[in-house]
C-alpha cells in the first residue's frame, strides 16, 4: 500500500513528493485557525481605521510618510491572514483531499507564494521604516526629511514588488513548494538539493538581515534621541512626534524579532544540517516537522500584534494615561546650529503638504 502512495504521488505535482497523511487534531483545530484569523483581521482593519483617520489631520510631513509606511504594514498584514486563511480554514472543516482539488500545485504555489511574501514584507518594511526615521533623526537636512507620500507609497510599493519577486522565485525554477503538515498549508521545501536549499536559505537570510539592519538603525536613532533630549540645552524641547514614532517602530522591531527569528533561523539551520526532513505518505511526522508547524504559527502572531503597536502607542492614547504630557516642538529645534533660511524652508514645506 506505501509503495502504491508513492507511485501515486510520483504522477502528481512536485508540491507532494513529501506530503505526510497522517493528521494531530491537537495541531489542526479548525476553531483555532478561524479565531486566530478573525483577531487578526480585526485587529489590522480597526488600525487601519485609525491610521486613515490620522493620516487626514496630519500636516507634517515626517510624520505623514511614516504613517504611509505603517498603513503600507497593517494592510500587507490583513491581506496576508485574508489570503492563507482562506485556504486553510475551509481545509480545516471540510478536509479535502488536495491530490484530488489541487493536483498540479497551483493553488499550493499560489499560497506558498503568499507565505513568502507576506512573509517577507513585514520584514522589509520595517528596516526601510528604521532606514527613514534613521535619516530622519541623525541628518534632518541632508535628505530634507520632508519626504511627500507619494514617494513614501513608492518606497511601499518596491518593496511589495521586492517580496513578490523573492516568492516567485521557487515558481520560476527556484526550489518548489511543497504541502506541510497537516497537510493544511504550502510552504517552501526543507530538502537537501540545491534548488531548495538555495531559496530556503535566501528566505532565512534576507529575513534576517532585514532584522539586523533594524535593530542596528533603531538602536542609532534611538542613542541620537536620548542623546539630544537630555542635552541642557534642549531639555525642555522634547521631540514628542519623533519619540512616538521611535516607541513604535522599535514596538514593530522587536516583535518582528521574538516572532520571526525563530522560524528563521530554523530554516537556516534544517538546511545547513545532514538530514532531510521529507517524510512519505503514512509516516508519523517527525520533530522538525511539528516544529516547522510551531515556529509559523509564531511568526503569523506578528500579524496580530503589529496593528496593536500602533493603536496603543499613540500620544492620543498616552495623554488618556499621562494628562501632563504636552506637545512639544520637533527635532528640527534641537539643532541650534542650523540658520534661520533652512528652518524657515523647513516651516513652509510643511505647511503647504
Amino acid at each position: 500500500m506505501e509503495l502504491e502512495n508513492v507511485n501515486l504521488s510520483s504522477n502528481l505535482g512536485s508540491c507532494f513528493h513529501q506530503v505526510n497523511l497522517s493528521q494531530d487534531r491537537r495541531l489542526s483545530s479548525p476553531w483555532f485557525s478561524t479565531a486566530f484569523g478573525l483577531i487578526g483581521l480585526c485587529s489590522n482593519l480597526f488600525a487601519f481605521c485609525v491610521l486613515v483617520s490620522s493620516s487626514q489631520k496630519m500636516h507634517s510631513r515626517s510624520r505623514s510618510s511614516f504613517l504611509v509606511f505603517l498603513c503600507g504594514l497593517v494592510v500587507t498584514d490583513f491581506m496576508g491572514l485574508l489570503v492563507t486563511a482562506s485556504i486553510v480554514v475551509p481545509y480545516h472543516f471540510t478536509r479535502f483531499n488536495w491530490m484530488e482539488v489541487d493536483p498540479g500545485c497551483h493553488l499550493c504555489n499560489f499560497m506558498g507564494l503568499a507565505m513568502v511574501f507576506f512573509g517577507q514584507c513585514p520584514l522589509l518594511l520595517g528596516a526601510t521604516m528604521a532606514a527613514e526615521r534613521f535619516l530622519g533623526i541623525n541628518r534632518p537636512f541632508s535628505r530634507s526629511t520632508s519626504m511627500p507620500k507619494r514617494r513614501a507609497w513608492t518606497l511601499v510599493g518596491l518593496v511589495w514588488a521586492l517580496g513578490f519577486f523573492v516568492g516567485l522565485l521557487p515558481i520560476l525554477g527556484l526550489g518548489d513548494y511543497s504541502l506541510q503538515y497537516p497537510n493544511s498549508w504550502c510552504f517552501l521545501t526543507l530538502l537537501h538539493d540545491g534548488k531548495n536549499m538555495a531559496f530556503s536559505l535566501i528566505f532565512a537570510l534576507l529575513g534576517i538581515f532585514c532584522v539586523g539592519l533594524s535593530f542596528i538603525l533603531n538602536t542609532v536613532s534611538v542613542v541620537t534621541l536620548c542623546r539630544v533630549y537630555h542635552d541642557s540645552e534642549s531639555v525642555q524641547r522634547r521631540r514628542d512626534s519623533e519619540v512616538e514614532m521611535m516607541v513604535q517602530l522599535v514596538g514593530i522591531m522587536v516583535i518582528a524579532s521574538v516572532c520571526w527569528l525563530p522560524l528563521l533561523i530554523f530554516i537556516a539551520q534544517t538546511v545547513l544540517q545532514g538530514q532531510p526532513t521529507g517524510v512519505i505518505f503514512n509516516q508519523a511526522p517527525g520533530q522538525k516537522e511539528t516544529l516547522l508547524l510551531i515556529y509559523v504559527r509564531v511568526a503569523t502572531w506578528n500579524q496580530i500584534l503589529d496593528p496593536w503597536v500602533y493603536i496603543l502607542f499613540r500620544r492620543a492614547v498616552l495623554k488618556r494615561i499621562y494628562p501632563s504630557l504636552k506637545t512639544r516642538p520637533s527635532i528640527i529645534s534641537l539643532y541650534p546650529v542650523l540658520n534661520t533660511s533652512l528652518r524657515r524652508k523647513f516651516t513652509q514645506e510643511s505647511v503647504l503638504q
